[in-house]
């Protein structure tokens, strides 16, 4: 199963990504190991998440809502 994941940062700004364990990837994000553009915006929460059927699903998925603006993102996952 894999999952496409919103975390909101310590500057409260967005980030996006996929994996097939969130908590093991959301502990990654938050022990400054996840993403470079998390390193520096820690600690991050989990604000949505979606499970997916196959990797290519959560790749379409993520893209689609990484075009979003910001208000778009956060109306999505209300």
């Amino acid at each position: 199963m894999w999952y496409v994941y919103l975390l909101r940062c310590i500057d409260d700004t967005l980030y996006c990504g996929i994996t097939n364990n969130l908590d093991k990837r959301i502990a990654a994000h938050n022990a400054k190991r996840g993403a470079k553009y998390t390193k520096g915006r820690t600690p991050v929460s989990l604000i949505y998440s979606i499970e997916c059927d196959s990797k290519s699903a959560a790749l379409k998925l993520e893209y689609k809502i990484k075009q979003l603006s910001r208000d778009e993102k956060l109306n999505y996952v209300q």
